[in-house]
């Protein structure tokens, strides 16, 4: 754990693709500071430069994109970074360790855990709500992307309790054509279910939203009884419950 007074800085630079065991070294390096307690550490990924072989690597070309430099940053006491000196040297392989002297001011500090409070009895909670379905295929669009991100983000914006979207493996629509997934299969475009429940005055809002990205589809309104289990009924819900 970090103090303040003095330290030690230290950089560690790679390529984005160079590798170390198999893995992408940037991330073998995280991972060795991780699970050696370093206090923290910070990867930035850079958008230009060149090393020891002098090539420039620069998003500008495609090619060479992949091998962008790469910085892994942290700070730690003197003491620490002389034990884990060794084996970054080893994973950095033609890279390059930057070391300085720095001064610790104030350390980050750990958030406090919340104090685990018992738990009572889960309540029961029961009401009346609707269930709308509504059925697309994967391949429909709006405004360039998948109707069906663009149906969850919509449902979102509108404070729509929750949806859940589902992807089938075999089924038909009005078209009377097979969408199926498989393997081997040129068509991908596999139906789609999205299940939404809120309260039916905000489902009916939503409506000609609805009809303005479906082009074609099918939706489905039916009333459904909700009963909600929950040891958390004591806190503030972070989301706008359902009104039951």
């Amino acid at each position: 754990m970090l103090t303040p007074g003095p330290g030690k800085k230290v950089a560690v630079y790679v390529t984005e693709d160079q590798q170390y065991h198999g893995s992408a070294a940037y991330a073998a390096i995280l991972d060795f500071l991780f699970f050696h307690g370093v206090s923290g550490a910070t990867v930035t990924r850079g958008i230009a430069g060149f090393g020891a072989d002098h090539h420039m690597h620069t998003t500008r070309l495609v090619d060479l994109a992949v091998r962008l430099p790469v910085k892994v940053e942290f700070i730690e006491s003197a003491e620490k970074v002389e034990e884990l000196l060794p084996k970054l040297h080893e994973m950095v392989g033609s890279g390059l360790i930057e070391m300085h002297d720095t001064t610790i001011v104030k350390p980050a500090e750990k958030k406090e855990k919340r104090k685990s409070t018992p738990e009572g009895p889960p309540l029961k909670r029961e009401g009346k709500a609707k269930m709308m379905r509504i059925y697309i295929g994967e391949n429909d669009k709006w405004n360039g992307k998948p109707l069906y991100e663009a149906i969850v983000n919509g449902l979102r914006a509108h404070d729509i309790a929750g949806v859940t979207v589902y992807r089938g493996i075999l089924g038909y629509g009005a078209n009377r054509r097979i969408h199926k997934d498989a393997k081997l299969s040129l068509s991908h475009d596999r139906p789609i279910l999205l299940s939404v429940v809120d309260t039916e005055e905000k489902l009916q809002n939503f409506m000609p939203i609805l009809d303005e990205m479906v082009q074609q589809g099918l939706v489905v309104l039916s009333n459904v009884d909700i009963i909600k289990y929950t040891h958390n009924y004591q806190k503030a819900e972070r989301r706008q419950e359902i009104q039951i």
